[in-house]
């Protein structure tokens, strides 16, 4: 087999393998446990990995062309980043738990009949219902939004930071700068494809749980306090 061949099919099945890394799979599922149904928590692997594969591709393809190792200084810095962005996602998912624990259910809720702008909750002879307004669909289109932008930029500091040890395989596989960039390319695709089938795998319990009140707010808890514990741990090996 043409060596660029060869070297293309083993990026393409790194890129599977690189998707699994522990602190990619708990950056993701702390996003993807937001998610209420299925494509939504599958569309989220699927951003990460674009967003990782860009920043690796252009920062993998610049430190191909001139021929040196990234710094460890800076791979340090940018492992550290992760380390910081898993904290904080965690942060913020435990924040969304105590606000859903917090919150009052909607069977409980006093009866409101404005109708204008928002959703109207009704608890006339039996159980309360809602009706979802137009700003209620925006909200939900809104945190889609977010969701998908969150998952787009997670990944791509997580491709920033996988740089180092990636342009390092690459140099040691191909040594032209088309067959790099071909690397890189295909690596990347074999990372969306890992990644969008994982989320993908997780999404479906997830949606599940979600619809269940307790057990929403148990596993956001849980993933809030994974990613937090996760991100300390990985900083502390950095820099012991």
């Amino acid at each position: 087999m043409d060596p660029i061949a060869s070297a293309v099919l083993l990026g393409f099945v790194l890129g599977l393998q690189h998707a699994t890394d522990p602190d990619h799979v708990v950056a993701v599922a702390t996003i993807v446990t937001r998610e209420r149904r299925f494509l939504a928590g599958a569309r989220v692997g699927m951003l990460w990995g674009l967003g990782h594969t860009i920043t690796l591709a252009i920062a993998g393809t610049g430190v191909v062309a001139l021929g040196a190792a990234v710094p460890v200084r800076v791979a340090t810095g940018l492992e550290l980043l992760v380390a910081a962005m898993l904290v904080a996602l965690g942060a913020v998912r435990l924040r969304e738990a105590a606000r859903g624990i917090l919150a009052v259910p909607p069977e409980r809720r006093v009866a409101d009949h404005a109708h204008g702008g928002r959703a109207a909750v009704h608890a006339h002879h039996g159980p309360a219902h809602v009706h979802p307004s137009a700003a209620l669909l925006g909200a939900w289109r809104g945190e889609a939004r977010a969701a998908g932008l969150r998952a787009l930029l997670v990944g791509a500091v997580h491709g920033m930071a996988g740089t180092a040890a990636v342009a390092l395989l690459v140099l040691a596989t191909v040594d032209t700068l088309t067959g790099a960039a071909l690397y890189l390319g295909v690596f990347g695709l074999g990372t969306i494809a890992g990644m969008t089938a994982l989320t993908a795998v997780m999404a479906y319990p997830a949606a599940r749980i979600a619809r269940l009140r307790r057990a929403r707010d148990a596993m956001a808890v849980a993933s809030g306090l994974a990613a937090i514990g996760f991100g300390c741990w990985y900083a502390a090996r950095l820099v012991v």
